[in-house]
């Protein structure tokens, strides 16, 4: 594999789907040498780690060495058994410029999986009785905001945490695509992200479909915040990162590119010669619908925590579980359906409870097999172009299932 150590400059493009695939069109400039960085910047370590004794290890290490010899740049994976035992396991670099093997406790971006920690905290709200599912998001945020967004008056709670509003979601704005493929490094607040949203006609009306749309986390971030009187992410810190343990798990917020975050990869030319791309992740830094910073273990404990009941009210977690089937399937994924924060869907390993993320460079998937109650988490430092389909393509999927359960 090539590296390219380019700043993305002068720019056009469209994100294809609100979920991952970036299409540039322009001009790759200003070449750079990337950050000298020593080893023992990428330090870390899992305790009780007994991973060399896994009766599985072979294959499972054999799964993530084939995948970096077909190009990406690193994965990490954890597995983890309804008993807790895991194995994890990582391959290739967690920094190509300098050579530095990827360890598998390293952290990285994991996207859009915060949102399923951002549906956890609104649903722990609502146990303590400070909301309730049914209520208007308008009872909590104001009309000046909401009158902006095309259904947003008559949405409630559950609508945004099941995708079920019908509220456009900004990043398919092309505008926005543009001005941020433009500024690669911009830090864009809540706001300024809302505003790409104002005025663009709703995809149907509230709770008479399921899709997906970033918007509706935007709004459930600002709802804690309204509740708590705390930045969001500091909620997270209070009822999920502390309590149970997640010493690798933090927002974005806190520190945008913390010096020991693994390099980020994107094929932009569909050739495997990647670009760094580790600064070019503003826009959800300081928004609930993505921005998690995690490694799979971390992100393992916390999926046993929710479905073992050990977060919420078992009431709760089965009201979480009223799953909605959008009206048109994905042709080329799994057969889903949408809960509260997770996603419901059919692999041929068994139903599988999950929700993966997206950032430029990276990618992560966590899955929950409740009739196994086992997980499988993992995450790596390069997306877009030929990486995609060996990483987040529903064969991808299955080859890391076949693996890790035949």
């Amino acid at each position: 594999m090539k590296l390219l150590i380019c700043q993305l400059r002068q720019t056009r493009s469209a994100w294809k789907s609100s979920f991952t695939t970036l299409a540039l069109i322009g001009l790759l400039s200003a070449c750079d040498a990337s950050e000298k960085l020593a080893p023992a910047t990428y330090d870390c370590y899992v305790v009780n780690d007994v991973s060399r004794t896994h009766p599985n290890r072979a294959q499972l290490q054999a799964l993530l060495d084939r995948k970096v010899r077909q190009g990406v740049p690193g994965m990490l994976l954890s597995v983890r058994d309804q008993a807790g035992t895991e194995w994890l396991g990582a391959a290739g670099v967690a920094d190509l410029y300098n050579q530095i093997p990827l360890k598998p406790c390293n952290i990285t971006r994991v996207g859009s999986t915060v949102k399923t920690f951002t549906a956890v905290t609104v649903l722990m709200l609502y146990d303590e009785g400070l909301l309730d599912l049914d209520d208007l998001i308008g009872k909590y945020l104001p009309h000046s905001l909401l009158s902006k967004l095309d259904n947003g008056s008559t949405v409630t709670i559950r609508q945004l945490l099941n995708h079920s509003s019908g509220l456009f979601n900004y990043i398919q704005n092309l505008q926005f695509q543009t001005a941020s493929l433009n500024e690669l490094t911009k830090e864009w607040s809540a706001k300024e992200l809302l505003a790409y949203a104002y005025g663009q006609k709703a995809y149907f009306a509230p709770g008479t479909d399921v899709r997906y749309s970033n918007t509706n986390y935007i709004l459930l971030g600002m709802l804690i915040e309204q509740i708590t009187h705390k930045p969001f992410y500091a909620v997270f810190e209070q009822k999920l990162f502390l309590p149970l343990g997640l010493t690798s798990t933090s927002f974005a917020a806190r520190n945008p590119v913390p010096r020991s975050i693994i390099r980020g990869y994107a094929d932009i030319y569909n050739d495997l010669n990647v670009i760094e791309t580790t600064y070019y992740s503003g826009w959800d830094y300081y928004t609930a619908d993505g921005g998690l910073l995690s490694n799979p273990h971390d992100m393992a404990v916390f999926l046993h925590a929710l479905f073992g009941g050990k977060l919420l009210k078992a009431s709760t977690l089965q009201e979480a579980m009223q799953w909605e089937e959008p009206s048109k399937q994905e042709a080329d994924g799994f057969k889903t359906a949408f809960g509260l924060g997770f996603f419901k869907i059919e692999t041929p390993y068994g139903i599988a409870y999950q929700h993966s993320g997206d950032a430029i460079g990276y990618y992560a998937r966590m899955l929950y097999f409740p009739e196994k109650k086992a997980t499988v988490v993992y995450a790596t430092n390069g997306n877009y172009g030929r990486i995609d389909p060996l990483v987040s393509s529903k064969e991808a999927t299955n080859e890391i299932l076949e693996a890790v359960f035949k």
